[in-house]
């Protein structure tokens, strides 16, 4: 008995080590970059030594990919629950409006993600974990999309609820990739509620938001269709 209770005092404590290590690692990584920081600053702003890093991972390699899974399977979690509130239909504009409150659009968390998207660019290992993270984001996704038929049809172009996961996740980079330069998360979330919108529902004759096919601009006026929201996006977040 002793032992087993030695053993779970370690465990605890090994997990307690492991967090404080990817804590301290998103730190600096959002700080300074991926690729320009030694194991010993992430060692020191941990406050922990070489001998602990290495107890619990075998390179930074190893810390990003754990990081990533971590901040990668909460965003997961959080599309996945806040669409499942539907029950058996899906209300696209209601779903599209608990996502785009409770998605996860850190910037801390867009520059370390960034920065993992170009280390996985030029490794094809690490491209082939970041491909698995999004195959599973988009499944989320296209599996309440594909509930969505009897109430919200999805516009022809899109094809299948995969097709129309693809435009998801396409969307939500678009716009995070904007957030990253003008760091202005509320404006993000704003447009990404209203490109979601426009994406999923039928623009030729679903209307974006609220009565009689108007919706509200970006300064508060009703004008316009979903087609109007989309060039509207599209000028608005150009670089």
């Amino acid at each position: 008995m002793a032992v087993r209770a030695t053993d779970g005092r370690v465990t605890r404590r090994r997990a307690q080590t492991r967090a404080k290590l990817l804590d301290a690692a998103f730190a600096v990584f959002a700080a300074k970059g991926f690729g320009r920081v030694p194991i010993e600053e992430v060692c020191e702003a941990a406050g922990y030594s070489r001998g602990a890093f290495y107890s619990n991972f075998a390179s930074l390699d190893e810390l990003f990919f754990a990081l990533y899974r971590e901040r990668a399977e909460l965003i997961a979690d959080q599309v996945s629950d806040a669409l499942a509130l539907d029950g058996p239909d899906l209300d696209v504009r209601a779903a599209v409006e608990r996502v785009t409150e409770v998605l996860l659009l850190d910037r801390d968390w867009l520059l370390v993600k960034t920065d993992f998207l170009v280390h996985a660019a030029r490794d094809p290992e690490v491209a082939r974990t970041l491909l698995e993270h999004r195959a599973r984001l988009r499944r989320a996704i296209a599996d309440r999309l594909a509930r969505a038929h009897a109430r919200t049809p999805l516009p022809a172009v899109l094809g299948d609820a995969e097709s129309a996961a693809h435009a998801v996740v396409a969307a939500y980079d678009g716009v995070t990739t904007q957030l990253l330069l003008d760091r202005d998360a509320e404006h993000a979330r704003r447009w990404l509620g209203r490109l979601l919108t426009a994406l999923l529902t039928d623009a030729g004759g679903t209307p974006a938001d609220g009565p009689g096919g108007t919706a509200p601009d970006h300064t508060g006026n009703t004008s316009g269709t979903t087609s109007d929201i989309t060039t509207d996006i599209t000028t608005e977040n150009t670089p």
